[in-house]
């Protein structure tokens, strides 16, 4: 399965009478209501709403990051509390350039869901109808069992890699927080050392990807001969770094990996060096 779906794919899914659970992330950093707010207002009739803060993050501790992933044992029962059955399309969508979906997309992925895809283009893309009543999900009937996240990597890792340089480290911000200017999320600027720079929104045109092609030769002139196996990608808090591992699965490159607690993990912890 395409990890991407077209809104008239989508749309002929949805007619078929296809068992699909539509996932409504829109989200905005600066306002983490307006999300729900705008879910309320308006969107895909059928979809739920999936909060990046409260379905999509665990408990914050102060050193693992703005946005640590839930425990396996946590995402299970919030899958259950979904109804993210096993056997469901899970159709992803926000208003952001596929940010919030791809995160999703990837903690689903990660844990073995294999019915999972992105709606390329978000709502802008979407020229269905559109509902107001909001849905209630309906909990699974079974309970979800839990998985470990696979292609997870932990910070010790990425400490480890600072002097093996067994793999190369992405960083999906933009390109004057990676070299430490106009920071405004995180307490510190700057990057981990080593790390490439690829802002997440060079995988768009507009708010929807790029074909596959075009991803295909811009990432394979940015990693030359840098294998998709030794990829680490982070970002602020682990959301737009899923972008760009979706991005490099759109364009055939398979088996990067994910540091969800990403820079604001990292530079909670004034021991761990930092590059400008």
């Amino acid at each position: 399965m395409t990890p991407q779906i077209t809104a008239n794919q989508l749309e002929e899914i949805i007619n078929s009478g296809e068992n699909v659970l539509l996932c409504d992330c829109r989200f905005d950093l600066a306002d983490p209501l307006s999300g729900r707010k705008s879910y309320e207002e308006s969107h895909i009739p059928g979809a739920i709403y999936v909060d990046l803060d409260k379905d999509l993050s665990g408990n914050k501790t102060g050193t693992n990051g703005r946005h640590p992933l839930p425990s396996p044992e946590a995402w299970a029962q919030t899958k259950t509390r979904l109804g993210i059955s096993p056997n469901t399309l899970i159709v992803a969508y926000d208003k952001q350039g596929s940010v919030y979906a791809s995160r999703l997309w990837w903690m689903l992925k990660a844990t073995g869901h294999a019915s999972v895809r992105v709606l390329d283009g978000g709502l802008d893309a979407w020229n269905g109808l559109m509902g107001s009543t909001p849905r209630t999900p309906i909990p699974c009937n079974q309970v979800i069992a839990s998985m470990p996240y696979t292609g997870l990597v932990l910070v010790n890792e990425v400490v480890g890699n600072l002097e093996s340089k067994k793999n190369k480290i992405i960083d999906a911000r933009a390109e004057d927080r990676f070299h430490g200017q106009n920071e405004t999320l995180d307490p510190v600027g700057g990057h981990i050392p080593g790390a490439m720079n690829r802002f997440f929104k060079n995988n768009l045109n507009a708010t929807a990807f790029k074909t596959p092609e075009q991803l295909f030769k811009e990432y394979s002139e940015f990693l030359g001969p840098i294998k998709a196996s030794q990829v680490i990608h982070q970002c602020g808090s682990g959301v737009t770094a899923c972008h760009n591992l979706l991005a490099m699965e759109v364009a055939g490159f398979k088996g990067s990996r994910l540091y969800a607690g990403s820079w604001s993990e990292w530079c909670a912890d004034p021991k761990r060096p930092v590059e400008l």
